[in-house]
């Protein structure tokens, strides 16, 4: 099980590396594995992503459940930043949990096309519209606070900032979607 967090790991990091062209090889140099090994888990680089994503649903699922379950009552800007927060704290610890947005954003384009349509349909059904009906937005509000939230995190992993500043990158996202200046 730790092999497999490691590769998926590896993977997810690779993925922003290469843009999803990376080569299992990649994966086990990077992991300080054998190709073998790698194989052995993962014989080709779709199977390899579609865990990755797998993987990273469960962890954004579990955020927003989390936060869906405490906040208790009307969603309230407090309580949406505190959402905001969390999201991006995990998405720093999990580049896995990133990715699932990050390709959200690009429409999974990024995906074979028989694995697109589902991996849409998981992040609106159950990340997408979850969101949208507990932060009681019908507009494109959460296409604004997720594009902000998205665009931040990426510096992280796109530009090796590890010193984001969550709260001003919440507050930002707040500011998409209450429409505040």
């Amino acid at each position: 099980m730790q092999r497999r967090e490691q590769i998926l790991d590896v993977a997810a990091r690779a993925y922003f590396r290469t843009g999803g062209s990376f080569d299992i090889r990649d994966v086990a140099r990077e992991a300080e594995l054998g190709y073998g090994t790698v194989y052995h888990y993962y014989p080709n680089r779709h199977l390899l992503i579609e865990d990755v994503l797998g993987s990273g649903f469960e962890q954004c699922e579990q955020v927003l459940a989390e936060w869906a379950n405490t906040r208790g009552g009307l969603p309230d800007k407090k309580q949406l930043l505190t959402y905001c927060k969390a999201l991006i704290r995990l998405w720093l610890s999990d580049a896995r949990a990133y990715l699932v947005y990050k390709m959200a954003a690009e429409h999974y384009a990024g995906l074979p096309e028989k694995d697109r349509f589902s991996a849409k349909r998981r992040f609106m059904e159950r990340l997408y519209v979850p969101l949208q009906s507990i932060a009681q937005c019908e507009d494109d509000s959460v296409d604004h606070m997720l594009a902000v939230l998205v665009g931040c995190c990426g510096l992280h992993y796109y530009a090796g900032n590890s010193d984001l500043d969550v709260d001003r990158i919440a507050q930002l996202a707040m500011q998409a979607i209450t429409k505040e200046s």
